[in-house]
Parts: C-alpha cells; structure tokens; sequence
C-alpha cells in the first residue's frame, strides 16, 4: 500500500497540468550553463572542456531512486576518470515545489545546504551542481526523471538520453547497462546501440508545483488534533509497542518552552515518514487539569499526531513508566522498535536532522524501495 501511495503520487507530480519541458533531442547540441557547485565553484560547459565525453546526470537528494544510484555514479567516475570521460550532476529541484511527503526516504532535501551536506557525506567524487532557484538549465535539456543520463560526445552533440541501467535497488544486479554501453561505444568510436531509454524515478520538482506544497499544508489544517488521557498500563503499552512500526515518543509539557519549541520540528518528522512502517506520538507531562492548555497548544501547531496526558500527575511515575534511565528533564525523547528495544533516548532538545537520520537508515525504514 504506501508503494502504490507513493506510486500514485509520482504519476500524479508526471501529470502535473502546465509543465511542458520536453527532452533534449539526440542529435542537440549541449545546452551551455553557469551553475553553482556544492565545493562552491562555478561550472560552466567550458570546465568540461577536456572531457572526450560529457555525461549529465540530473539527480537530486531526496529521491529514493537518486539515492540507490548514487554509489553507482560514483563507480562511474572511478571506472573512466583515466578515459577522458566527465561526469557531472545537476539537481534540478525547486526545494519549495517538494511536499514533506515526498521526504519518507530521506532525511534531506534538496535546498543547496542540504546538497552540500549530502556530497560531503557520500564522498561524492563529481561536481554537484544546484539549479533549484531558477531551475533555466533543467528547462533546457528537459529531465524527466531523477536520475536522468545525458551523454555527449567530444563535438558535444547529444548521443545518449536515460536510465542509468534497468535496476534501481542497489542489492540486484543490472542486466541492461545503458549508460556504460553508450559510454563505451563513444570511446571506441562506435554508434550508441541503444540511444534512448526510458527514465524510472521520481518527477522533477518544477517551480511550478509549489503550489502542491500549499496544498499539502490546507490538508494538515483540516487533520483533527485531540489529547487523551492516558493511565499507567496504557504508557506500559506504549514503550512495549506491539506494533510493527518505528515509534517515536516525545515527552513535553506546556510551560516548558524548548518542548513547545521543537513541536513543529516533530510534526515535519511525522508528516515525512507517517507513509512509512513509523510511528509518532506525543505524551504531555502536564497535570490532568491543564489538559486544555496543553490541548490549545497543539491544535495551534496543528499536532495530529496521537496525543497523551499521564492521568495520574505523579512526575516521577511518568519518569519511570516511560524509561527508567531517563533523569527527568524535559523534553525527552525515545526511539523505540517493535517490541520494546529502544535504539534511542535524549533528554533535552533534539537535533532534528539525527532524527531524521536515525529514522531512515533503520532496517525497518530504509531509503529505498
């Protein structure tokens, strides 16, 4: 079910009524650019211009399909940087156009920053360009999916427009190597067999779907938020977590100001990965009589997720029913497995991004199909 979700809505972005930038013909010449890199140089089609062979790659950060190709790519580099061959990727994503929910299998966008700390991470071996502010480049060769392959030869002339190969999980092995094909049938002076293919991935992120990300904030607004109390075996229930999801805990209280301030930030987290085998769920540290305070706060900040008060009052029940190596500052924050492991816990204020982190790379989670 979520891979037909997420299916749908990838079919859905590819149908998007008013995007029309068609594909670079074989036989085009390069489109030339000025792009900014994530080592913070500028690249034009002249930095290229040693290279026997151009290959383009439009890839982006948050793109599941992007991300299992990415070692790939870097295989690539390695295989030919002796044979005159320049490899070169493009984000071509406006970061304003992506809805938190096309975030589920990564814990970065494709702002510029984000590029910068996903190329640092990977040990990307090739120039990273961003073309999200202005997105001119991207119109111009016309991607359809991410990842993209364009391959020009010596003169610059389009010889090659698709996939990489036909297997996108990075476990299987490909039996249909497109790009290495092309790019050796160039090196030998030979014609490309195949010189189109067809792209599998996810849509491009065009300015013009900024409007998506608005709607998605419309469907939060109308998403109910409520807060229920809970007793003593109910937050037994909750660490033990029966359930087959990764369950995230925060527990928070309204008069404590870093746990209202990194609310939003736990919200964004559930609207990412609520598609995926996860779980996010709020308990308040509140009284049971500042419960509609507590309440007021949350539907303020739009918190759907599933809400609990400790019916009790008692603080220090709380702190040992919820973990007993927790100190008992708040806010506190657990990580838990089904069944009850906790592969998590942080007393204080969180660093979203190790969150997200944590969250994709689990075996339950993952960042591909």
């Amino acid at each position: 079910m979520k891979n037909l979700f997420i299916l749908f809505l990838s079919i859905t972005m590819l149908s998007f009524k008013g995007i029309d930038h068609p594909s670079l013909p074989i036989g085009a010449p390069a489109p030339d650019f000025s792009l900014k890199g994530t080592d913070g140089k500028m690249y034009t089609l002249k930095s290229f211009s040693k290279a026997r062979i151009l290959v383009v790659i439009f890839t982006c950060n948050h793109c599941p399909t992007a991300q299992a190709y990415e070692s790939r790519i870097k295989k690539l580099v390695t295989d030919y940087k002796d044979k005159g061959v320049q490899i070169v990727a493009i984000s071509p994503n406006d970061p304003k156009s992506i809805r938190l929910d096309e975030l589920g299998y990564t814990e970065y966008s494709d702002s510029y920053e984000e590029m910068k700390l996903r190329a640092k991470e990977k040990g990307f071996n090739f120039p990273y360009l961003y073309d999200g502010d202005t997105e001119e480049t991207s119109k111009k060769y016309g991607p359809v999916a991410t990842p993209h392959v364009f391959i020009f030869d010596e003169k610059r002339v389009l010889r090659y427009s698709g996939r990489i190969d036909n297997v996108e999980k990075p476990t299987e092995t490909p039996q249909k190597t497109d790009t290495r094909n092309a790019i050796n049938a160039l090196l030998e002076g030979k014609a490309v067999p195949v010189e189109t293919t067809k792209t599998f991935g996810c849509s491009i992120k065009w300015a013009e779907k900024q409007v998506l990300g608005k709607q998605e904030k419309d469907e939060w607004a109308k998403e109910a938020v409520s807060l229920d109390l809970i007793d003593e075996e109910g937050l037994r229930n909750l660490v033990k977590n029966d359930s087959d999801k990764l369950r995230v805990i925060n527990v928070w209280a309204s008069w404590c100001g870093p746990c209202v301030a990194e609310l939003p930030d736990f919200m964004n987290i559930d609207h990412m990965y609520r598609n995926r085998d996860f779980e996010f769920i709020t308990v308040s540290a509140d009284k049971p009589e500042k419960q509609a305070k507590a309440l007021a706060i949350l539907k303020r900040m739009q918190i759907s997720a599933k809400n609990y008060l400790f019916n009790s009052g008692d603080a220090y029940k709380l702190i040992e029913l919820i973990d007993p190596k927790w100190q008992g500052a708040l806010p506190y924050t657990l990580i838990i497995e089904p069944k009850g492991k906790v592969v998590y816990g942080k007393q204080g204020p969180i660093k979203p991004i190790e969150i997200k982190k944590l969250i994709v790379e689990h075996p339950l989670i993952g960042r591909y199909f």
